[in-house]
């Protein structure tokens, strides 16, 4: 064969924003009273690579002030500095997961605005 295929692409499938904001929703809704420490341990870091996905997108940082800003936040909650240590109390886990969960909610609305699929 002379002819030469191309790779196909390797763009991934559309980010589910059903079930990040399902996540997101289930998060904000637990209560620290009621919540135990492995529900919270268990819940984080999925919500972190929902967070790290949406950050993988084009969300026009580059011209918007506002999600630019909100990048910078992301990454500074994602240092690894900045996570609670397994020996932390359970307030300081359960703030964190919350704290993350917002803020995908937040990205998680622009990537949908922005992608079209106008989900809220």
């Amino acid at each position: 064969m002379s002819e030469r295929q191309e790779a196909p692409s390797v763009d991934e499938a559309p980010i589910d924003v059903e079930m990040i904001g399902d996540s997101t929703d289930t998060a904000l809704v637990m209560r620290l009273g009621t919540t135990t420490r492995k529900d919270i341990d268990k819940r984080t870091p999925i919500l972190i690579g929902h967070l790290q996905l949406l950050l993988s997108e084009e969300l026009g940082a580059d011209d918007d002030p506002t999600v630019r800003a909100l990048f910078s936040q992301a990454y500074k909650l994602l240092d690894l500095k900045a996570r609670p240590e397994p020996d932390a109390p359970t307030f300081a886990s359960f703030f964190y997961m919350r704290e993350v969960a917002s803020l995908t909610r937040r990205f998680l609305w622009i990537y949908s605005q922005r992608s079209g699929t106008g989900v809220s």
